[in-house]
């Protein structure tokens, strides 16, 4: 161990200051500002926001498997996509081409990365009894209750038997989601309802970690 009369600590000091210095500053900012932000996340990134990286460490990574074939429902820029690029085919749905054009900007490099556009609640061009995962984070949670059921009845069919549904909703329970006019009417008990309802069963629930929704994840 360095004894007290050691620059070790004046050193790293004087490192400090040079990287740190106005010039450096004035370069790292420009090097940030060429590089164009995913789409989301302003709402929150999984890898620094802790209730959003519990939510990727639980929910998501631990089912991406390179053998398995996943959907993600409402991507938006790919916030949770890049979690999503270890399966063997990722099938990314949304109803608004202006959103996959954005998400083929960002990951369509990517070969194993399908987009599609539905019309809504359906899943055009995807096999049945084929997937092993689907996720949908910030969609559910803007779609009516109505919407919600459709959707549950259409996932059904591409789902593999004991496959995993992790779906994010409205939660009109707490309060932010109250506040928040473009959540839509939800509540766990209601969605743990229309998850059984739809012939599925409810695995596991997250009712505390977000702020203004809720999660579940189900099977058939």
């Amino acid at each position: 161990m360095p004894d007290l009369r050691t620059s070790l600590h004046l050193d790293m000091l004087s490192r400090s200051r040079r990287e740190n210095s106005f010039p450096k500053r004035i370069f790292w900012a420009f090097r940030r500002s060429l590089v164009r932000p995913l789409y989301g996340l302003e709402w929150g990134d999984p890898d620094i926001v802790p209730p959003l990286q519990f939510i990727r460490d639980r929910y998501v990574l631990p089912y991406v498997n390179a053998q398995h074939k996943a959907v993600e429902v409402g991507p938006g820029g790919g916030r949770w996509t890049r979690y999503l690029l270890g399966f063997e085919t990722l099938y990314a749905v949304d109803y608004h081409r202006e959103l996959l054009d954005e998400l083929k900007r960002n990951f369509g490099r990517h070969r194993n990365v399908r987009f599609i556009e539905n019309n809504g609640t359906d899943f055009p061009g995807i096999d049945g009894n084929s997937i092993d995962y689907l996720f949908s984070f910030g969609t559910f949670v803007h779609l009516e209750f109505n919407l919600i059921e459709a959707y549950l009845l259409a996932i059904k069919p591409i789902m593999k038997p004991g496959a995993n549904i992790v779906i994010q909703y409205s939660d009109k329970t707490k309060i932010m989601a109250q506040l928040n006019d473009g959540f839509s009417e939800n509540t766990p008990e209601k969605m743990r309802e229309a998850v059984r309802a739809a012939g599925y069963r409810a695995l596991e629930e997250d009712t505390t970690s977000l702020w203004h929704s809720s999660v579940i994840r189900f099977t058939i």
